[in-house]
């Protein structure tokens, strides 16, 4: 009898232990080349809490934007065929739970590598993961990013 109360015991602590809350840590990227423009735009979608962590302000203070501005200059480089871009910073948007941050890099005429350091988080997160998609002339092609592998590279 003791070991049956044992057991249920250990299985109740195991069932009551799955709902404990989890915080996940991610951020994705979506990339999508604007053939027109020879542009390629940016669309980042992150936790806003996360972000307002690791740049130490709150969303809802007029500085949130430019903060979010600098962070994302330093924390995220683009090289095309070997080349490094300048990243564009469009703007940034706060809705609720999520931030949507928005940038491009212009100049972008073919693309046989593309090469992106994507440490958003990372230093503030051990366990963050960053997804980025990229939709290239049809292809689609996916890149992870985490401590440790903060730098990818794609083939077009």
């Amino acid at each position: 009898m003791k070991k049956l109360i044992y057991i249920s015991s250990i299985l109740t602590f195991f069932v009551l232990m799955s709902f404990m809350y989890v915080d996940f840590f991610s951020s994705m990227t979506k990339v999508d080349y604007i053939d027109g423009s020879k542009t390629l735009k940016f669309t980042t979608k992150m936790n806003t809490n996360h972000i307002s962590d690791a740049i130490k302000i709150n969303p809802n203070t007029a500085g949130f934007e430019a903060e979010v501005k600098k962070y994302v200059n330093n924390n995220f480089d683009v090289y095309v065929n070997g080349s490094p871009k300048t990243i564009t910073f469009t703007g940034s948007q706060v809705n609720g739970e999520t931030v949507w941050v928005y940038f491009e890099t212009g100049g972008v005429s073919d693309i046989s590598t593309l090469k992106i350091k994507n440490a958003i988080l990372l230093s503030s997160f051990p366990k963050q993961i960053n997804v980025v998609t990229i939709a290239y002339k049809g292809t689609q092609k996916v890149m992870n990013f985490q401590r440790g592998k903060e730098v990818n590279e794609v083939s077009f």
